[in-house]
């Protein structure tokens, strides 16, 4: 379906509106993998159930976990490490964080399993991870092109000491490590390569302190050791989301919250909410909250000063190239960019009526949304695709769009 975005500027006779989003993300993925690799049943509170925390969730069924929900609540009988089953299928769609994180749990497990995902996922970087888990025993068999999926692997139950990941493409991999390396049943150092934001890094040492679990680390290197007991556990708001209903306030000059968002939350995507405080165009370096690219990007030709996003080149190989959806986006909107190979810059133009081009990417659609609220004649396509990450952030929208205008 199409979504035509109601041009609000100078309509509004209120200003201030709370807003609920769904749990975080990123969270609620590591939450679920967490649980399951601990002792116990958890149970995680306002779990978010997009396609791709869904599809999470669907994998850790078909390995074998026990799995309850209730409304926003899920409750996770873990497998203290090692799984009972020896073989198995799943598919990880297009799910990043899923298609990252469980290969490195199966990695440890002593089984085959076989794991497939959609077309869209299969041109997203995991060599790296491949990399790093054949370092500790793992074996792989690949049934289409080499370090892609899909594939087979054949985990090993007496993994190496050590291992080494590159995390220049994503810092998934390491995350993805750190949270599995549990299941080593001993001490294993995790060296790094490459350099990457490392906020979704701190939020996953965090969480596995929470489920019992301290990490050490020093000068690139992380020692896991240790096991995870089950817990009841509260997940944050997304960050992520919350990010638009902020973008819109510096548009329109409203004064829109999101409830249970915090000045001190754990999501590095915070960084975006601080930065539109007093950013009125410049040069904004987002490779630690590069998610919210396309945000900036949305609100950049209303600001004051043309606007140099940098520092993320590997939104290149995301859901698609985000970078190139900018500027075809803004360029269909008659707003002048500049594309550069690790972002764009943006100058200052009223953006004309066009048609979104989503490329099958949620935070194309969620983004530019914000843009027409102050064009009129902003329509975006293929507006379901927010259902990955936010099934009804639409209709939040026009609730706060009829609350505003009221």
């Amino acid at each position: 379906m199409n979504y035509k975005v109601k041009n609000i500027y100078g309509k509004t006779n209120k200003n201030k509106v709370t807003v609920s989003v769904p749990g975080s993300k990123s969270i609620t993925a590591r939450a679920m993998l967490l649980a399951a690799v601990a002792e116990g049943t958890s149970t995680l509170f306002n779990a978010q159930f997009s396609d791709d925390c869904q599809t999470f969730l669907n994998c850790l069924k078909d390995l074998g976990f026990a799995v309850e929900v209730h409304g926003t609540a899920v409750k996770i009988t873990g497998c203290g490490g090692k799984l009972d089953k020896k073989e198995g299928k799943i598919n990880v769609g297009s799910a990043g964080t899923a298609a990252r994180f469980l290969p490195a749990f199966l990695a440890f497990q002593d089984g085959k399993f076989y794991l497939d995902c959609s077309e869209q996922m299969r041109a997203r970087p995991v060599a790296p991870l491949i990399a790093s888990l054949k370092g500790l025993g793992a074996k792989f068999t690949f049934h289409g092109e080499e370090n892609c999926y899909p594939f087979t692997i054949e985990g090993t139950s007496t993994p190496t000491d050590e291992v080494t990941v590159d995390i220049t493409k994503s810092s998934q991999f390491l995350s993805a490590l750190l949270i599995s390396a549990a299941c080593a049943g001993k001490p294993l150092k995790i060296k790094v390569n490459g350099t990457h934001g490392l906020d979704y890094v701190n939020m996953t040492l965090d969480m596995m302190w929470s489920f019992g679990l301290t990490v050490e680390e020093g000068k690139g290197e992380y020692v896991v050791c240790g096991s995870y007991s089950a817990k009841k556990y509260d997940i944050e708001p997304d960050i992520s989301a919350a990010c638009y209903f902020y973008a819109i306030n510096k548009i329109l000059g409203t004064q829109i919250s999101v409830g249970g968002v915090m000045p001190h939350s754990m999501q590095g995507d915070l960084k975006f909410i601080k930065l539109l405080e007093k950013f009125d165009g410049g040069k904004a370096d987002m490779h630690e909250f590069s998610d919210q690219a396309l945000t900036l990007a949305a609100v950049a030709p209303y600001l004051k000063n043309p606007t140099e996003i940098c520092g993320v080149a590997h939104i290149r190989k995301q859901e698609c190239d985000r970078i190139a959806a900018i500027v075809a986006n803004l360029t269909a909107m008659g707003v002048k960019c500049e594309e550069r190979e690790d972002g764009v810059k943006i100058y200052p133009a009223q953006p004309k009526p066009a048609l979104v081009k989503t490329f099958g990417d949620h935070r194309v659609a969620m983004a530019f949304a914000v843009t027409g609220l102050r064009s009129g004649g902003i329509e975006i396509e293929n507006a379901e695709v927010c259902s990955k990450t936010f099934k009804n952030y639409f209709e939040v929208l026009d609730k706060v769009c009829k609350e505003l205008t009221k």
